[in-house]
């Protein structure tokens, strides 16, 4: 796997290098800022871009803009945003526009090897990678009475799970419950919110962040 890193703290650029090689996965270009990331994209065609939302000169959303500058530039090009905090509107609009091949991480994950590179081979797969945090604050805007009130305790773990990019199987194994129970969940989240169930896992997450993008 070929990556470029867009970050602008050289500490976390460095490491982030480190990890991955200690991963196996090579690193083929590092920048600091969006125009760095576009030039690296369009000269390496990588398997994957690790962008950094807040880079100079303004320090607010020049990494996503990039990312989707990059995307425009190599179209299905699978980009894995890191954040220092969780930025809704970030998370919700590169999901958007993105399809699959997609993640929103906290950068605190990084410090879990394991789970960053999960993520990273993820994502670089053509999965879907939302931080769990992302997914609780957007759950948690949601305005009472809307239709994810009607959800059971049960469908609204699934959902999350679902939104965090988890497969059946996956969602099965976390919960200890059956295949077949989590695919009733399933369709009896999709049923509440009006939205037709997929038989792609990325489509039925972005379906469903959309839907609580919507508030």
């Amino acid at each position: 796997m070929r990556v470029v890193i867009a970050e602008d703290s050289v500490l976390l650029r460095e490491g982030l290098i480190r990890l991955l090689a200690d991963g196996g996965i090579d690193t083929v270009a590092a920048t600091g800022d969006g125009p760095g990331l576009v030039a690296a994209v369009r000269e390496h065609r990588p398997d994957l871009a690790v962008v950094d939302v807040r880079m100079p000169p303004s320090h607010t959303d020049e990494g996503l803009r990039a990312a989707l500058e990059a995307r425009a530039l190599m179209p299905g090009l699978p980009v894995l945003v890191l954040s220092q905090y969780v930025e809704e509107r970030y998370a919700t609009e590169l999901i958007g526009r993105g399809a699959a091949a997609v993640g929103y991480l906290l950068k605190e994950r990084v410090a879990d090897v394991a789970e960053f590179l999960d993520a990273v081979r993820r994502v670089a797969a053509g999965g879907t990678v939302i931080d769990p945090e992302v997914v609780v604050q957007l759950l948690s805007r949601r305005r009472h009475g809307e239709p994810l009130d009607s959800l059971t305790a049960r469908e609204s773990e699934v959902l999350g799970l679902m939104a965090e990019g988890r497969s059946n199987n996956a969602i099965a194994g976390r919960l200890r419950i059956t295949d077949g129970a989590v695919e009733k969940h399933i369709s009896g989240i999709f049923g509440k919110l009006g939205l037709d169930p997929a038989p792609d896992d990325h489509r039925r997450v972005l379906a469903v962040l959309a839907y609580l993008g919507r508030v």
